[in-house]
């Protein structure tokens, strides 16, 4: 199995992010709180921390046990003026953030973090070192970092009491699969610093069989590719082919009603597509002219492209414009907020330059004729702040309207989780623009990212080419062709990681050198992601149980 060289660079970047993926404070989500709170009075939705950094402890509802004996009132104050003079900023806010729980009579109460203690896990273990990693607790210890690593990773969420947020744990506790696709973060703190001896490529972050999908490209013609790059983070391979088949063992089960040999089997093909992906590029090496288009697709995938070709001026009318076309109908799903075109030109403005962007003539003048507030979309970014931008097309009348996405980005789940590198960019919009400059090629015109409101945006277009397989519809052989199309497409978006993302060395054959014998590769992979599901299966059932319980209306906090 082939190596490459690693050079450690500081990862200090990434352990001072905030461990809570929404990255922002209440504060910052001020202009579109009136907005989810019309819409939820519409469509109401249903109504912890163990060793900090290798210091303090909490318990799993936010209290701390203390065998520490009582120094005398003078230390105490002058403890007390100490830990207010350095007291960090509490963990996923933003600095002077005041999201949270009101400050009691002891001082304000930090949320608590181990952020800082996985990303020395991550190290170590990417070392050689022998040290454990969470997948390896059972029983309650499980289910306490199950419920602590959840609450991290919504803290800003469940502090700004976000209506979205508690949608969101209900979607996950209604299915396993959302419950996969919504908790990454609980998914790679689980594999922490391995493969550190695997080659480093682009990894997509979040690998599941509705991560793949129809979109429009810069020519506005609709392809077939990878499409969510929220959580892209430079790492090795293996990292998107784990949690890829454990996607596919997860929702052939699931969305497919298939037992454990049939799941095997799809999840199977999605490696074994991936292998002969890798090994077509090392050969032809003609990723960076390759896109999946109604010429070439296979016919899975074609039908799926025949099927995206909505008339732009229908599909306005259905799903977007109001009576009269000239702006957004008002929904459960769509709060207009026609009084903000001013400030979103500025912010459309300023996105076109800041990004670079060549604007299609489809685009006009790019000139704003409404916005709204997008409520309730997504699996793991529902509750995320979410805003639709109409822009004018060449024709006053609507018809050829442009809708352009602007979706609040977080830092990645794989942050400080990932063996050190010399490869990465850390950020926000800005990560996820540059994953998909790299990983589509002749993507999508409208890419890019934004800064408003004191937060950061990733920005794209909301096409009527947009579209993704109904896994429900599914046969058992139809299953396995899409797994193994997908796996092809996740090598293309590697293969593309020496042509246009940082890495300067031909990847392909170090990829192929470090999968080895294929079939042994196989079955590694697929006894990693059996182990996998059947620990989700437990982690799933914890949670339902602590949500039903309330556990997710609060975060675990430090008291002292």
């Amino acid at each position: 199995m082939a190596s490459t060289s690693r050079r450690s660079r500081s990862t200090a970047a990434a352990s001072s992010a905030a461990p809570d993926g929404d990255g922002s404070g209440s504060s910052a989500r001020t202009a579109s709180s009136t907005a989810k709170k019309s819409a939820a009075k519409k469509s109401p939705t249903k109504k912890a921390a163990a060793k900090k950094a290798g210091a303090k402890t909490t318990t799993s509802s936010g209290s701390r046990r203390s065998g520490a004996t009582k120094a005398s009132a003078k230390q105490a104050s002058t403890r007390k003026d100490a830990a207010t003079k350095s007291r960090p900023t509490a963990a996923g806010d933003s600095a002077g953030s005041t999201g949270g729980p009101k400050d009691s009579a002891l001082g304000p109460r930090d949320a608590a973090s181990r952020m800082d203690s996985f990303t020395a896990l991550a190290a170590a273990r990417a070392r050689g070192d022998m040290v454990p990693l969470p997948r390896n607790l059972s029983g309650h210890d499980r289910r306490v970092h199950v419920r602590q690593t959840i609450r991290e990773d919504h803290r800003s969420r469940i502090t700004d009491g976000s209506d979205d947020a508690q949608a969101k744990f209900d979607k996950l506790a209604d299915s396993m699969y959302s419950f996969f696709r919504g908790t990454a973060l609980l998914f790679y703190r689980d594999i922490a610093g391995e493969d550190a001896w695997m080659p480093t490529v682009l990894c997509l972050g979040d690998v599941h069989p509705e991560n793949f999908g129809v979109m429009p490209s810069a020519d506005n013609v609709p392809f077939f590719g990878v499409n969510d790059f929220d959580e892209a983070y430079y790492a090795p391979f293996t990292w998107d082919i784990k949690r890829g088949a454990v996607g596919f063992v997860v929702a052939a089960e699931v969305e497919g009603g298939m037992k454990p040999k049939k799941q095997r089997a799809v999840a199977a093909e999605f490696v074994r597509g991936y292998v002969e992906g890798m090994t077509r590029f090392a050969r032809d090496g003609d990723e960076t002219q390759h896109q999946t288009r109604l010429d070439n697709a296979p016919p899975i995938i074609k039908a799926l492209l025949e099927n995206s070709l909505n008339a732009r001026t229908e599909w306005l009318a259905k799903k977007y414009h109001d009576e009269y076309g000239r702006g957004f109908k008002s929904s459960k799903k769509l709060v207009p907020q026609s009084g903000r075109v001013p400030e979103f030109q500025q912010v459309v403005d300023r996105m076109v330059k800041d990004n670079g962007m060549t604007v299609p003539a489809r685009a006009g003048r790019m000139r704003v004729k409404d916005v709204a507030a997008r409520i309730g979309q997504g699996t793991a970014s529902l509750g995320l702040t979410r805003y639709y931008v109409l822009l004018e097309g060449p024709t006053a009348d609507g018809s050829d309207d442009v809708i352009v996405e602007l979706k609040q980005a977080r830092r990645s789940a794989l942050s400080g989780l990932v063996p050190p590198s010399d490869f990465g960019v850390d950020g926000t919009g800005e990560r996820i623009t540059e994953a998909a400059r790299v990983q589509l090629v002749n993507g999508d015109v409208f890419f890019g990212h934004v800064e408003f409101e004191g937060m950061s945006f990733m920005t794209r277009e909301r096409s009527p080419y947009k579209n993704e397989i109904d896994l429900d519809e599914l046969s058992f052989g139809d299953w396995k062709r899409y797994a193994q199309l997908c796996g092809q497409t996740l090598a293309h978006a590697h293969a593309l990681s020496d042509d246009v993302g940082e890495r300067e060395v031909d990847i392909e054959p170090l990829v192929l050198d470090a999968i080895g014998v294929p079939e042994l590769f196989l079955e590694d992979t697929l006894g990693f992601a059996t182990e996998a599901a059947e620990r989700l299966r437990a982690d799933h059932a914890s949670f339902r149980a602590d949500h039903a319980l309330g556990a997710f209306t609060s975060v675990d906090r430090v008291f002292r």
